[in-house]
């Protein structure tokens, strides 16, 4: 049977967002460690998205976007925009540094934000390794339509598509969009599984979900489209030996937690080309 899991709401750089993972009662969704829902907001003119430098080890960062765009600027000279359905994955293994802002055309004019952002542990063989980022546009991006669904694959592998994402350990990570009275077989029935969802109303496992509830599925736990709807399906092979996260970090001891702590602090992480003037402090609180 399905089990839902509650949201929490945060506030990054002036937007709130709805924080599933980590949670109290489920750390991962297979290598998935982290996931946020951005929006839906409006912002006015001169207003928006305004998150400095901060820095991560031992993670892929995924963004991806239902409506509005995102300024990306990394520590290895990446300057892009992301638009709705492409992706940006950015591994940071030993350590990047990155900000997520807005291009002047987008600020200076009533803007709406919309979209998901997710972290995938590093499996502890890939946690140090050098940093890289790619952005994939959703032209690239594989997609099966039958009846009345649509699914796009956004990373990893399920129903016989394959993403040109490079990804660490076996996952999926789809968008669909499905019209009423439509059925959707659970993906990867040997993986760990989540569902959330976006918009409409679906049943799943025994239970009946809305938009913006998340939930861990069994194996058998098809979903069915109660109302035409769109859901976000996750998930990956089980890390038996989950890390530990502090802040933006994640690693496999807390000795290395406390050392990009420490490398933060004394400024020894890389700056980010062009956007170096301000930076996100180290919380003062300490690992655990």
């Amino acid at each position: 049977m399905a089990k839902l899991i509650h949201a929490k709401e945060h506030d990054i750089g002036g937007l709130f967002v709805k924080r599933v993972l980590p949670h109290m009662e489920k750390k991962m969704i297979g290598p998935f460690i982290f996931f946020d829902h951005m929006g839906p907001s409006q912002f006015d003119a001169g207003q928006g998205i305004n998150v400095r430098p901060h820095p991560h080890i031992g993670l892929s960062t995924l963004t991806y976007l239902f409506e509005g765009s995102i300024l990306h600027r990394d520590s290895l000279g990446n300057n892009l925009e992301i638009n709705p359905g492409d992706i940006n994955w950015m591994t940071a293994g030993k350590g990047i540094v990155h900000s997520e802002r807005e291009t002047f055309e987008t600020r200076s004019k009533p803007h709406r934000i919309n979209g998901l952002q997710c972290w995938l542990a590093l499996p502890e063989s890939f946690a140090e390794i050098e940093p890289s980022f790619i952005h994939i546009k959703k032209e690239q991006l594989p997609v099966y339509i039958y009846e009345d669904v649509m699914i796009r694959l956004i990373a990893g592998d399920a129903y016989s598509m394959s993403s040109p994402v490079k990804t660490y350990s076996p996952l999926f990570y789809l968008d669909v969009a499905a019209g009423q009275g439509s059925k959707v077989e659970r993906p990867n029935k040997h993986q760990e599984a989540a569902i959330y969802c976006i918009q409409g109303s679906v049943e799943v496992g025994g239970i009946t979900m809305e938009e913006n509830q998340f939930a861990i599925l069994d194996p058998e736990d098809d979903i069915h489209f109660k109302t035409s709807g769109r859901v976000i399906l996750l998930g990956g092979e089980k890390f038996e030996t989950p890390p530990h996260i502090h802040w933006n970090f994640v690693a496999y001891s807390k000795d290395r937690l406390e050392q990009a702590r420490d490398d933060w602090s004394q400024g020894r992480f890389p700056v980010v080309p062009g956007d170096n003037k301000e930076h996100i402090p180290l919380p003062e609180k300490g690992v655990k």
